[in-house]
């Protein structure tokens, strides 16, 4: 053979050889082909031992892939409200990292307070991109159960008490968390409304109160934001747990809403490998062991969904299509999540993210009340008396899972300070009372010394003398991350403000009159105090950004344009799950929760049976100008589709956001129905003088109730009324519409044009 022919032979088998190679890489590697023909192939070629493996744990966070065929595996991080530091493989204490602090968001009351959904997109853009730095496949967040009592220890990490809002607003933080190639997992699926007992309540609801108040947030997560996990809680429904309920998992989640991700457990809260081999659940994640001194070192083989999962695969006890559902779908969020190579990188505590949780903060704190416009502070003041331990308490490490880790808090008193200095006015601190002087969450210490030996009277005469000679008082305190406050595995246990904050607010009033009272919390609470003070200031968990965030908006740098995302009652009695003291209600009797309020949740019941008892209504929050709503005008394009323009007037002096909200009344009905129900928002901003047009858009699912006996969506014709206003308790239009034919839809259908 002639040398060039044997060069030509040579480059010929090599180039046949590439070819035979590329010809056998597997589909699943190819990010060009169709994703689930890819995750079909990957199933294809995995034997039953590895798609065991990757629908549970196999550290406190982690799941292995596949590495024979090069599949990795997932990386969970509690959320909501910011990355979690990393814990050790088997333990919930720190791994000792120096390169997992992070920029702590505002809790999502505070999100929801700002009824805007921009800023739930700016929210889950800036912490999916803290995710995906940190290398995190799934985000144990966001959370949209309804503030059903006001009790509930972790409401702060909910959306407020009201569906359509809670369904609004978690939309835009999953599309921009996944856009990282970060999973938004929503939680807790569903009827998690409780601390106490929550491993056992089994909560009995009908159907109506179900699909019309306690699932539209997750519907709208899985339908609208594409959600690519979700989280079924601790507690029974119907007698069955969540992470092992058909009803919840198959019907509705997987069959009526098309759900095509993984359903992945809430920590240890799966109980039988039958039920959750066969009703829907797809990855066992727990914590009953540290590998180590408690626990079996191969605990996580020991998992429901793990080796006896194996074994009645192998005995034929259970079905294997019932396998390869779960992990053809653990593979597809493998696939758009750590296989995705077009993924960004993201970042972590930018300058861009320090922003944007203060500019949400700032968006969501909610000004109450404001006789004789004593905020903004003016610029005539010259000394100020700070009061309160919330001013000095870091508030994100506690209150359960969702405690952080973060680079830096700026606490409110530090800026209050700030504010003030730049103002040249004068600023003391004092106390005023000692509440909960801990720190610590899992190994994360604040650092803090908020030991104060003086006793409860003399910390309020310090702060009362001190009052007297300053031209302002602001009070900072409300509730905290402790047990039986805001915090997970727990409810509180008074309605009131604890450490007797109520008798240090009295007591600041009555010796200046120029007292504002500003409070943290992530629940309402009673406000004995109300009346003898001309300001008060509802702020939130806020996160990184509390102390600017705050001073912004008390000293004017923000017009404050939050509103309420649940209503502010009087007395516990006044919210419909305690209004009777039926214990079967709340916390339970004998292990069942009975939701016998129905549809009576929030204003649903006190606009209709005690709009007297309540202190601040659901949507209720004011500004440093002032609005007028013209005379709205009506389009009705099609049946029960109505598109209502309504013009906003600043009557001010300054640059201010209104939220405009729309509420169905139905006049007639054959069902009964709440007295009002939001069905539409929009938030505008406003110059001074000027005039902006608002649209609220209603289609047939604003007029619709769930029939129970038909499983329908059902639009009942009939008169009808659209109320236009900026509060449940401050209607300022009426608008009648007259519905002439009958709808109905099943949830798996599009609402009807």
């Amino acid at each position: 053979m002639l040398p060039y022919m044997k060069k030509i032979f040579i480059g010929m088998a090599m180039a046949a050889s590439v070819a035979a190679v590329w010809a056998a890489t597997p589909v699943y590697l190819d990010e060009t082909q169709p994703l689930d023909l890819r995750v079909q192939d990957a199933l294809s070629r995995m034997t039953t031992a590895e798609k065991i493996a990757i629908i549970h744990a196999q550290s406190k966070f982690s799941s292995p892939g596949v590495q024979r065929l090069g599949i990795p595996g997932i990386w969970c991080t509690d959320g909501p409200h910011g990355i979690r530091p990393d814990v050790l493989w088997d333990e919930w204490e720190q791994a000792g990292a120096t390169n997992d602090s992070c920029v702590a968001f505002p809790a999502l009351t505070c999100l929801a307070a700002t009824w805007n959904p921009e800023m739930s997109a700016l929210y889950g853009k800036s912490i999916g991109e803290e995710a995906r730095y940190r290398n995190k496949n799934v985000l144990l967040g966001p959370g949209v159960n309804i503030n059903r009592t006001p009790l509930n220890g972790r409401n702060f990490e909910y959306m407020g008490e009201d569906p359509w809002l809670a369904s609004r607003m978690v939309v835009p933080y999953i599309t921009e968390v996944q856009k990282n190639g970060v999973a938004a997992c929503v939680k807790h699926y569903a009827l998690n409304n409780q601390e106490v007992d929550r491993d056992h309540a089994n909560v009995l609801v009908d159907d109506r109160t179900l699909h019309e108040i306690y699932l539209p947030g997750f519907k709208a997560a899985v339908t609208e934001g594409g959600a690519w996990s979700i989280m079924p809680g601790y507690n029974k429904y119907n007698g069955d747990h969540a992470c092992e309920n058909s009803v919840l998992l198959l019907d509705i989640l997987k069959g009526d809403w098309g759900f095509d991700g993984v359903a992945i457990s809430d920590w240890g809260a799966v109980h039988n490998t039958d039920k959750v081999a066969t009703n829907g659940l797809d990855m066992e994640f727990g914590s009953w062991t540290n590998g180590l001194n408690w626990g079996a070192s191969n605990a996580y083989d020991n998992y429901f969904l793990a080796k006896p999962y194996a074994e009645k695969i192998e005995k034929g006890e259970l079905p294997m299509s019932d396998l390869d559902d779960k992990a053809a779908r653990v593979l597809r969020l493998i696939m758009r999540t750590e296989m995705d190579r077009n993924r960004p990188y993201g970042s972590l505590n930018s300058d861009e993210h320090y922003a944007a949780a203060r500019k949400i903060g700032g968006e969501g704190i909610v000004l109450l009340k404001n006789e004789g416009n004593l905020l903004p502070v003016k610029p005539s003041t010259k000394k100020i008396l700070v009061v309160g331990e919330n001013a000095i308490k870091m508030m994100t490490v506690g209150g359960g899972s969702s405690s952080l880790k973060v680079q830096r808090e700026t606490l409110p008193l530090d800026g209050l300070r700030r504010a003030a200095s730049e103002k040249g006015i004068e600023l003391e601190y004092e106390r005023g009372y000692v509440g909960d002087v801990g720190g610590e969450y899992n190994g994360v210490t604040t650092g803090q010394d908020l030991n104060d030996s003086r006793s409860a009277d003399q910390l309020i005469a310090d702060a009362v003398s001190k009052a007297k000679e300053a031209d302002m008082v602001i009070f900072v305190g409300g509730l905290n991350k402790a047990d039986h406050q805001d915090a997970e595995g727990t409810d509180r246990e008074d309605f009131a403000l604890p450490y007797n904050q109520g008798a240090v607010i009295e007591a600041l009033a009555a010796a200046n009159p120029n007292t504002i009272v500003v409070n943290l919390t992530g629940n309402p609470y009673s406000m004995e105090w109300k009346d003898k003070v001309p300001a008060i200031v509802q702020g939130w968990y806020i996160g990184s950004e509390a102390g600017n965030a705050i001073a912004d908006v008390l000293f004017g740098e923000v017009n404050p344009s939050g509103k309420l995302p649940f209503t502010f009652a009087k007395s516990l009695t006044d919210y419909a799950a305690h209004a009777s003291g039926d214990q079967t209600m709340y916390p339970g009797k004998d292990g069942d929760v009975v939701y016998k309020e129905g549809l009576d949740v929030g204003y649903r019941y006190t606009d209709r049976l005690k709009p007297s008892r309540v202190n601040y209504a659901f949507g209720h929050g004011l500004s440093y100008t002032t609005f007028d709503l013209g005379t709205p005008k009506v389009e009705n394009p099609s049946a029960a589709r109505y598109t209502v323009t309504i013009p906003v007037k600043n009557t001010g002096d300054r640059t201010g956001a209104e939220v405009v909200q729309g509420y169905v009344r139905d006049v007639k009905s054959s069902v009964r129905r709440p007295i009002k129900e939001l069905k539409a928002f929009n938030k505008v901003e406003v110059a001074p003088g000027e005039t902006a047009d608002v649209t609220l858009t209603f289609d047939p699912s604003s007029f619709a109730f769930y029939n129970d006996k038909t499983g329908l969506w059902t639009v009942e014709p009939g008169k009808f009324e659209l109320l236009i206003g900026t509060s449940s308790d401050d209607i300022k239009a009426r608008i009648p519409v007259n519905i002439t034919s009958p709808m109905t839809w099943k949830d798996s259908e599009k609402i009807p044009d």
